[in-house]
């Protein structure tokens, strides 16, 4: 092996054991304080395109097409084409509720400037009724979340990107409902990502030509969402991870992505310091107060022990740091760029959300249309995610 091919191991280990240490150190430093699925306007963390999804969710290293906004706005940082996109699935199919999810996507590349994209996300959560104490009908809401934003990359050297992303985000639950002391069952607010990829030039590998990649997104960073005076924290999240390409001829590639990703959000929850037991009901207890962590104190904060979902009357169980951890894996194969094969795998910690499945998704290139499809099978029973289908239309103008 020549020097030019341990250079991207030595950077690959380099950047694991970097990584290693900072959460390592964070992790040390921070009290039992997060508690996990605190979240709202969690369709920003749907993934968007059916490559991806077919890879396990594991995108942040690869970030090579507009979808790149989702993983890593870095990555329009090497991209010169004008490329326009969209995604469809039925959401949660299992539930037969009529959900669907749409993601529309768009990048164009000015010389000497860097790549601008936009993309549209709509979640459609269908009809929801409202209905008072007596369970008498006051009406039908429609409900829905929308987030429109913008990415822009950059590169700062010949292998290294930045890049960053500005949305607003809106969330239509329900109507406003005197009966029910709604006043308002809508929100709004901004987000930003920030991000980084690192790709080196092919090098030799056991005699095949190899590309690695490594990259991060810090994403969803925001102020509240705020129903009804209620304020909810953003799903802030960090997505780490890596990626080989081997070239083995010159129609032949195989890609192997691993990435990892957590929550960073942190919420306060404390019993009404103005509740008098003495002076409830029987059956009554006092009501508990959730304070939610701004972001820029969130994404330090959050980084200790946290407690899990809690799951029917079982006390929530406490999460170790690594347990907080998503995990994916995906594979890549394909024959003259035109026919791609993937499959991949997704694993969350049972008291994290507990999604464990399997994903299995083709690709068709020819002349500037691409066609992906994907399909999610769950490794556990009864799950809304099962058999869930993404159809992506790509088209690259050269």
């Amino acid at each position: 092996m020549t020097l030019s091919s341990t250079l991207p191991v030595r950077l690959y280990r380099f950047l694991l054991i970097a990584v290693a240490a900072v959460v390592l150190s964070l992790g040390m430093t921070q009290t039992a304080r997060a508690q996990l699925g605190e979240a709202t306007a969690l369709f920003l963390r749907i993934e968007p395109d059916s490559r991806s999804a077919g890879m396990g969710n594991a995108g942040v290293a690869v970030a090579d097409n507009a979808n790149a906004m989702f993983w890593n706005p870095s990555g329009l940082a090497f991209q010169e084409n004008t490329q326009l996109g969209i995604t469809h699935a039925n959401w949660l199919p299992e539930f037969d509720a009529g959900l669907f999810y749409e993601y529309l996507v768009g990048t164009y590349h000015v010389d000497g400037v860097g790549t601008f994209g936009g993309n549209v996300t709509f979640l459609n959560l269908g009809e929801i009724e409202r209905r008072d104490g007596n369970g008498e009908l006051l009406g039908e809401s429609r409900s829905y979340e929308l987030a429109v934003g913008v990415s822009y990359g950059r590169r700062v050297s010949e292998r290294l990107g930045l890049g960053t992303s500005v949305r607003v985000i809106y969330s239509k639950l329900t109507d406003p409902t005197s009966e029910l002391q709604i006043d308002d069952g809508t929100a709004a607010t901004v987000a930003f990502d920030l991000s980084a990829l690192y790709r080196t030039a092919p090098f030799s590998l056991g005699g095949t030509q190899t590309t690695f990649s490594t990259g991060v997104n810090l994403a969803n960073m925001g102020g509240f969402m705020t129903y009804d005076e209620d304020q909810q924290p953003l799903p802030t999240n960090l997505r780490l991870g890596y990626a080989f390409t081997f070239d083995f001829d010159e129609y032949n590639s195989l890609t192997f992505a691993n990435d990892f990703n957590k929550e960073l959000v942190s919420v306060d929850r404390r019993v009404d310091p103005n509740c008098n037991p003495a002076d409830l009901e029987e059956g009554e207890e006092c009501d508990v107060i959730t304070d939610p962590d701004p972001f820029y104190e969130a994404i330090f904060n959050s980084w200790g022990t946290a407690r899990g979902l809690q799951r029917g009357g079982d006390e929530a169980a406490e999460l170790s740091l690594v347990e907080q951890f998503t995990i994916g894996l995906g594979l890549e194969y394909w024959y003259n760029d035109l026919l791609a094969l993937r499959t991949g795998y997704f694993y969350e910690d049972p008291n994290n959300g507990n999604r464990e499945f399997l994903n299995f998704g083709a690709g068709l290139r020819y002349n500037i249309i691409g066609v992906d499809i994907s399909y999610i099978y769950t490794l556990e029973e009864n799950n809304p995610l099962a058999n869930t289908l993404r159809f992506s239309l790509l088209f690259d103008f050269q």
